[in-house]
């Protein structure tokens, strides 16, 4: 059996699923966002703790979308203050950590949302080259680890 323009097919039929992509309509999200003048005053405190914490009138959508459910929400914004505040990191390194597993993870409202904050504090096009270089060597050498099941050498053990 012979198979001819395979290779010249697949390439059409990527390119119309790329534009097939790219014409959707965004996805709607699973629950409605609330708004402020809608929320709650248990929300409304959250969501004044977050504008106020990052000096901005903007709520991201993130946040609205968990303020279905406030618990949810509050604990997400007290982990996300303690977890993001200054620390022994670097501010910028600390997106550039968020947002390189938010490439991994294929989140793309975590890697849009993360690539502005990281660019809001000094991320280059040169370093953002480099963190998903970084990112592409480490997923495919954590592939070839796993899949040969490579025992870790007694150095690296405690």
């Amino acid at each position: 059996m012979r198979f001819t323009g395979g290779i010249a097919r697949c390439g059409i039929i990527a390119e119309r699923c790329a534009r097939d992509v790219r014409d959707q309509e965004s996805p709607v999200a699973l629950v409605p966002l609330v708004e402020y003048a809608d929320a709650s005053p248990r929300i409304r405190a959250v969501f004044d703790a977050i504008r106020k914490a990052r000096n901005t009138d903007y709520i991201n959508n993130f946040w609205k979308a968990l303020a279905n459910d406030p618990p949810t929400l509050e604990r997400t914004w007290a982990a996300t203050r303690d977890t993001m505040a200054a620390g022994a990191l670097d501010p910028l390194v600390k997106e550039l950590v968020y947002l390189a597993v938010s490439m991994t993870n294929d989140c793309e409202y975590c890697v849009r949302s993360h690539h502005a904050a990281a660019t809001t504090k000094g991320m280059t096009p040169q370093m953002l080259a480099e963190l998903v270089a970084v990112v592409a060597l480490a997923n495919s050498n954590n592939r070839l680890a796993s899949g040969y099941r490579v025992d870790v050498d007694a150095r690296y053990l405690p």
